[in-house]
């Protein structure tokens, strides 16, 4: 699974890691000392995460919802703890769920597609996850949460991993398309979202159908799947 990844020994992730043996400790363990994106960049030395790393992940044998984000931030990156941000209170508003629903591991399995926050290009926005992260974990974790059946793909790089050639071109069709995604007949059901970040505001205030369409059906399925 990790095999042959330039790895130290660190602290587990403080989120994510239920006391109870569910058999993931291992998968846990092996995320938490992750350093390819340090010391094996993909596109070479100069691409090297400029900090430490700090995997953020939920890994759940019991959450029935995914919700599948794109890469810490930095406040997420000094917490440890996933949409501990103010893109986090807006996700929670539009599930519908409390701060301490949200971080139950019972109810939310929480996987970005890249574990790490990936830093700031040179207007000082969050730089797109690893290329490292997914192909290396994001199958295995998958894997092992079979009993998922809605994930919450937010943002491009999740919808894109997630729907693969279902998806509709540009992130504001493939979301206007939700309903081909939420009714599936195979695996488990998909929702995408755009990112809760504030920078969509604008997004928001231009498609007023996502909050009048998506969000109600999404709160009645979040609070079915939670309770």
């Amino acid at each position: 699974m990790a095999d042959g990844i330039v790895c130290k020994r660190v602290t587990a992730p403080d989120v994510g890691a239920p006391v109870e043996a569910d058999g993931l400790g291992d998968l846990r363990s092996a995320i938490a000392v992750c350093r390819l994106c340090r010391e094996v960049p993909a596109r070479g030395p100069a691409d090297r995460l400029p900090h430490e790393p700090r995997p953020v992940a939920v890994i759940s044998r019991s959450a029935r919802i995914l919700i599948a984000g794109q890469a810490p931030g930095l406040k997420v990156h000094e917490s440890g703890l996933p949409f501990n941000d103010a893109s986090g209170d807006r996700l929670r508003t539009w599930l519908g769920v409390s701060r301490e629903e949200f971080y139950d591991p019972d109810r939310f399995a929480i996987v970005p597609m890249g574990f790490c926050f990936p830093g700031y290009d040179e207007k000082g926005g969050d730089l797109p996850p690893r290329r490292e992260c997914a192909p290396l974990w994001r199958r295995t974790v998958i894997d092992a949460m079979p009993q998922i059946e809605l994930v919450l793909a937010v943002g491009q790089y999740a919808q894109a991993w997630h729907l693969r050639e279902r998806r509709s071109k540009g992130m504001t069709e493939t979301v206007r398309n939700w309903r081909d995604y939420f009714h599936a007949n195979q695996g488990p059901r998909i929702l995408p979202l755009p990112h809760p970040s504030w920078r969509n505001t604008g997004w928001l205030r231009r498609n007023p159908w996502f909050e009048a369409e998506v969000l109600p059906v999404l709160k009645q399925d979040v609070d079915r799947l939670t309770r």
